[in-house]
């Protein structure tokens, strides 16, 4: 009986093990640089950030999918005549990104962003932003040790900011995280 048992935990345990080496879980935050793309107003970058949930799915040696959840701001200062008048966007973004290992520390990520508008904090009364913005994500990621992290990734806006203007998201991120 004590054989099983112990033979029972230990079955057990080691499941457990490869679950953990096939999944991590962590979080991250950064700096964002942000600005409209597209747009026949001029417009300066803004200074912004992020912070969310990370996880990574490993499927093969070199391949993983890292699916994120992210609270992001972005957003542009507009030059008008009458002064800069700053436009700050916060999302939810989700971006599920490929993974692809080109070392034991480098790695490669590429995929979709889908992101929601929750918060508008702007200077003048703007025309009804998009309260969805989809985005492709691409960026290069170097791992310190098996938890700490680094990134670097622009974000590469897909849809208009607002229906009455031509302007995209355009985000370039600086990121460190933690997995778990």
């Amino acid at each position: 009986m004590k054989k099983k048992f112990f033979l029972s935990a230990l079955l057990l345990l080691l499941t457990i093990n490869s679950q953990a080496q096939l999944l991590k879980i962590g979080l991250k935050a950064g700096l964002n640089y942000a600005n409209f793309s597209g747009t026949s107003i001029q417009t300066d970058a803004i200074t912004s950030y992020h912070v969310g949930l990370v996880s990574e799915i490993k499927l093969l040696e070199k391949f993983a999918i890292q699916p994120e959840l992210l609270y992001t701001t972005q957003g542009a200062t507009y030059n008008t005549i009458l002064g800069d008048v700053e436009n700050e966007l916060g999302y939810i973004a989700i971006p599920v990104l490929a993974k692809i290992y080109l070392s034991k520390s480098f790695s490669l990520e590429l995929g979709p962003q889908a992101s929601f508008l929750v918060s508008e904090k702007n200077q003048f009364d703007v025309s009804n932003s998009n309260t969805f913005d989809f985005a492709l994500d691409a960026g290069l990621c170097f791992k310190i040790t098996k938890s700490l992290f680094i990134q670097g990734r622009y974000v590469l806006g897909l849809t208009e900011v607002s229906p009455n203007a031509e302007s995209k998201n355009s985000v370039l991120q600086l990121s460190a995280g933690i997995l778990f």
